[in-house]
């Protein structure tokens, strides 16, 4: 058996895994690199795998830097399945068709602007790319082997990163290889918390957050100070969201703050056609999270949720003090630009981060005090304040990390640690290493690791 990393190995975006064994070839996630130019870049590069022996892809989660390159590769012509949950497929097609809509309006509007070097700029799927995925879903419940074929098993478990999100297990050849995908807290905001493992003989595990602890704050604090904060200068609270978790979860939030009567009267707004989408599935797998009927009537009588482009403009355009959630997370596209181009350069206005921000992205240049800021083909000054809440994340921190690995048995022969910035790999390595006196390794990119040997 052989593992290569074509992505998320030195960096927290485009993961891709290549398993190979004596008669398959399967890969695990299939990510858009996002962040900063030269690993977008890498989204052109001609995937170094014969697509057309690839047999399967398994998915972990639904987010894009984990599903969103699989467009290319049915475009490029792979023919077989790719395997998930429900809410995991469900998730992946809403994204994938963001994802392309975004290119398309992006390239649009380049060549429109003259502001590419591309002549002309185009996109790096299509909508019709992306629905061209659908029909090879294959989706499968949690907590229950099932056979890929005579010589191979599947299992997935609940990793509690976002809805639908998984580990995947596969066992070859009498060994069990263990892919962690995204690794969730251990007490998430709305969903059940990821399940234990006991057994490896390979494991690869995330490391985003391998040198840090999360914040021990009062999340609901700390978001009702910067809405009263923005509130008493009048101006309108931009929160940019990504669409499937954070936006729940915010929601839900906000509808215990409005529960208790701690509000303000403002509108709340979550501007975003897949953040809508995704709210909708979330209350249609009622198993996969801790949400009551009563959260749920609280959370959409809350915010008001907007799809429509006409209904945008005039949100927009309404110069009232209001509170808006909006794609996309890292502020690369979507319409939270729209909202930076009317209020961004007003002293009354808030910006609040409430995710992580990769190199190279405009939520990056925020957080680095960056006093100007590039869109739509022009600079903005940027005037408005800008805040963060760090506790907000998806990833398990070195802690919760560690106590994910402690339930294991015994030791994996070899664990790989990937999906993460070289001084959070290397750091969790040396705590793996000193505290469970594991055998371990960083992967790197386009590097072969044979198995069994």
């Amino acid at each position: 058996m052989k593992l290569t990393f074509f992505g998320g190995a030195g960096t927290v975006t485009g993961s891709k895994i290549l398993l190979e064994t004596d008669r398959k070839k399967i890969l695990i996630d299939c990510g858009l690199f996002q962040g900063i130019k030269e690993l977008r870049l890498k989204n052109r590069d001609a995937l170094s795998i014969d697509i057309n022996e690839l047999d399967a892809v398994f998915l972990t989660h639904a987010h894009l830097d984990h599903c969103g390159y699989l467009p290319v590769l049915v475009k490029n012509g792979f023919p077989g399945k790719i395997y998930c949950t429900p809410a995991t497929k469900d998730l992946t097609k809403i994204i994938l068709l963001d994802s392309a809509k975004i290119q398309e309006e992006d390239a649009r509007r380049a060549n429109l602007h003259n502001y590419t070097k591309h002549s002309p700029a185009k996109p790096l799927y299509e909508v019709k790319d992306a629905e061209a995925v659908f029909s090879h879903f294959e989706t499968f419940e949690t907590a229950q082997w099932h056979a890929l074929d005579d010589e191979i098993q599947f299992k997935f478990l609940n990793s509690g990163h976002i809805l639908g999100s998984v580990f995947v297990l596969l066992k070859v050849n009498g060994k069990t290889i263990v892919f962690s995908g995204d690794i969730g807290r251990s007490t998430p905001i709305i969903l059940n918390p990821y399940k234990y493992i006991e057994q490896a003989d390979y494991l690869v595990v995330e490391s985003t957050y391998g040198n840090r602890l999360h914040e021990s704050v009062s999340i609901q604090h700390e978001l009702l100070k910067h809405i009263e904060h923005t509130h008493k200068k009048g101006g309108v609270l931009m929160i940019p969201t990504f669409s499937v978790e954070r936006a729940q979860e915010i929601i839900y939030l906000l509808s215990i703050l409005k529960r208790n009567g701690l509000l303000p009267k403002n509108p709340i707004y979550l501007d975003s056609p897949m953040g809508v989408n995704a709210t909708q599935v979330y209350f249609s797998y009622p198993e996969d999270h801790r949400l009551s009927r009563d959260d749920i009537e609280s959370m959409l009588s809350t915010v008001e949720l907007i799809s429509e482009v006409e209904a945008s403009k005039a949100i927009v355009n309404d110069d009232a003090p209001k509170i808006v959630l909006a794609g996309s997370g890292m502020i690369t596209g979507g319409r939270i630009l729209h909202y930076f181009n009317k209020y961004i350069s007003d002293p009354k206005n808030s910006v609040l981060i409430v995710g992580y921000q990769a190199e190279g992205t405009r939520g990056k240049a925020l957080l680095s005090g960056d006093t100007e800021l590039k869109f739509f083909g022009e600079y903005h000054k940027i005037k408005a304040e800008i805040f963060k809440i760090n506790a907000f994340s998806g990833h398990a921190d070195q802690n919760e990390l560690m106590d994910w690995l402690r339930h294991f048995k015994k030791p994996p022969e070899l664990t790989f640690i990937n999906h993460g910035e070289p001084h959070q790999s290397q750091a969790f390595k040396t705590k793996i290493r000193t505290e469970l006196n594991w055998n371990c390794t960083v992967a790197q990119m386009n590097h072969e690791y044979y198995l069994d040997r």
